[in-house]
């Protein structure tokens, strides 16, 4: 493995894996009433299934599955494990293996400053000095840990050890597991969306990610995304 440190501002989000569509939403929704076997039109899926979005009738949405490979700084899964219904996580795990020198560097029209009191905030890019001190101090722990990273395993510490030398800064890999349901409540509170009518106010670098998910799965599920921008993106 390379000891060369790499940084990165960037989230990386592959679709490994899905199963369901539009049609098996209206189907499950359907079963309560015996009529789930017979065919019906887009039009009338697409009424169903708004019908079940805005009055907030959610197992229709379950019967689904998609599991993602991310790649992202640790701190970022802090705020994805909080997310626990509906959700199944795998982690690269480094008591099994030595991680690759990806660190996390904010990008330079990231936000910095933190303005007002808790509750009542806003975010607002920072001066020129704290992005070029921001990044300085980034990367100058970044280097320091991993150097003492490598020299613990050197001297025979065990990676489960060695590892606590290492900042959240460090990117790692999961996979994700969720159904449709699962992903709306998710989307609704990690992505400041011009739709949403519920206020959020998500981490940047977890919205990255909320972002390149929806991207991935719309294309699958049109009418139900439709439902869910048309009724304020509020989870089913």
């Amino acid at each position: 493995m390379s000891s060369e440190i790499q940084y990165k501002s960037d989230m990386d989000v592959e679709l490994i894996d899905s199963m369901g569509d539009d049609e098996a939403i209206a189907a499950a929704a359907r079963v309560s009433t015996g009529n789930h076997i017979m065919a019906y039109s887009e039009k009338a899926n697409a009424g169903l299934i708004n019908f079940l979005m805005r009055d907030r009738h959610g197992t229709p949405f379950e019967h689904n599955s998609f599991t993602f490979r991310i790649s992202a700084p640790l701190f970022v899964f802090y705020e994805f494990h909080r997310h626990r219904v509906g959700w199944s996580y795998n982690e690269e795990s480094a008591r099994y293996r030595e991680l690759d020198p990806v660190f996390y560097v904010p990008r330079p029209d990231r936000a910095l400053r933190q303005i007002g009191k808790p509750g009542a905030y806003t975010f607002e890019l920072g001066s020129d000095q704290q992005v070029a001190w921001t990044r300085i101090a980034h990367e100058s722990i970044a280097e320091a840990a991993w150097t003492e990273y490598q020299e613990l395993m050197v001297e025979g510490v065990a990676r489960e050890v060695a590892r606590n030398v290492l900042p959240v800064s460090i990117y790692k890999t999961m996979y994700a597991t969720c159904n449709l349901r699962s992903l709306f409540s998710f989307l609704s509170l990690r992505w400041a969306h011009p739709l949403s009518t519920v206020p959020t106010y998500p981490l940047d670098e977890i919205q990255q990610v909320s972002q390149q998910m929806e991207e991935l799965v719309r294309p699958l599920f049109p009418l139900a995304f439709k439902a869910f921008d048309k009724n304020g993106r509020v989870s089913p």
